[in-house]
């Protein structure tokens, strides 16, 4: 890798604290730069368990901080050596968009923009970023390919994820900035956000009280386990594009149905389902057309369904103490 100095945005999330620990475990001469603002979006004691465990490497650095407030931005990182930037902080969530859009304003658009202003400023060349499987909407269309239409999107969230590709498209067209959007589909595994489905059914399931299952249950996802996703973004890293988006996902659509009973088998417990119809701003199917990835990033996901689901509650059972209080 030929970046010695990146800063990843949102490092104590999900898949931040993943890329940090996949480069620091590999790479001793990378220094990494993580912000993040330790929002309680969901419990911060999840963020801080992560963060302690990058902060124990040598060459990681933390900078609590809201990439939102652009002069604290500026002057946290003006004196600081960046090569690269990695900018997966975002507000997440399809469902809380119907209930807090200002978040998204905030932290995906206004946000992004300042990650990109801080890069034109300074002369940073490339920087990968995260999108979503979300800019598909509606999509009738299987699978979702890069090239099809996104202007449809579905919720405010999809919708402040297909800006932040316009935007990238921008800067690239206007400062020459290498711009490489990667669209995650339905990313789980340890470590995960609990506000995602798959985390609130474990939890839910321990505690035997009821799970949502919405639109009764007939729906596909296209579930891809961490480590694949963290393999696409390190190649992404490794590979220089002008300007590129690409679907990082399985490829292998999952039932729902079927995902709650390999989580049931796992924990060993029987799900008590409360079935509901669908909710606003949610699709019945993701599906990823990997062709392009597979060219170009030489992208393969390797972890099935069965293995990944293993893996994560195995995890999860084995840190029930405090996850369950979360």
């Amino acid at each position: 890798m030929r970046y010695n100095n990146i800063l990843i945005t949102g490092s104590a999330g999900f898949i931040g604290f993943h890329l940090c620990k996949r480069i620091l475990d590999n790479y001793d001469d990378i220094n990494i730069i993580g912000i993040d603002n330790l929002n309680n979006y969901y419990n911060p004691l999840l963020k801080e368990k992560r963060n302690d465990i990058l902060k124990k490497y040598r060459n990681y650095t933390f900078i609590k901080l809201d990439f939102s407030e652009y002069l604290k931005l500026i002057e946290s990182l003006n004196d600081k050596d960046i090569d690269l930037i990695v900018h997966l902080g975002a507000q997440p969530g399809v469902r809380y968009s119907l209930e807090n859009p200002w978040a998204y304003e905030r932290s995906n658009l206004l946000g992004t923009m300042n990650i990109f202003e801080f890069a034109r400023r300074f002369n940073i060349e490339k920087i990968v970023y995260a999108s979503s499987s979300s800019v598909y909407g509606g999509n009738k269309k299987i699978p979702f390919s890069e090239d099809d239409r996104t202007d449809n999107p579905v919720s405010l969230y999809a919708s402040t994820k297909r800006s932040k590709e316009l935007m990238a498209y921008t800067y690239h067209n206007l400062y020459g900035i290498g711009m490489t959007g990667l669209r995650f589909f339905t990313v789980y595994g340890e470590w995960g956000r609990p506000d995602m489905a798959y985390f609130k059914f474990a939890k839910n399931i321990l505690l035997e009280k009821p799970i949502d299952v919405y639109n009764y249950g007939d729906m596909e996802r296209d579930f891809t386990y961490v480590s694949d996703v963290i393999d696409g973004v390190i190649s992404s890293i490794e590979r220089d594009f002008n300007y590129e988006i690409f679907n990082l996902g399985n490829s292998r659509p999952v039932k729902l149905m079927y995902f709650i009973e390999l989580l049931e088998k796992y924990l060993n417990k029987t799900a008590k389902k409360n079935f509901l119809p669908m909710q606003e701003g949610d699709v019945p199917r993701t599906y990823a057309d990997l062709s392009k990835s597979r060219e170009f990033l030489n992208y393969n996901p390797k972890v099935s369904i069965e293995e990944g689901l293993r893996r994560f509650c195995s995890w999860f059972v084995d840190n029930r103490e405090w996850i369950l209080k979360l």
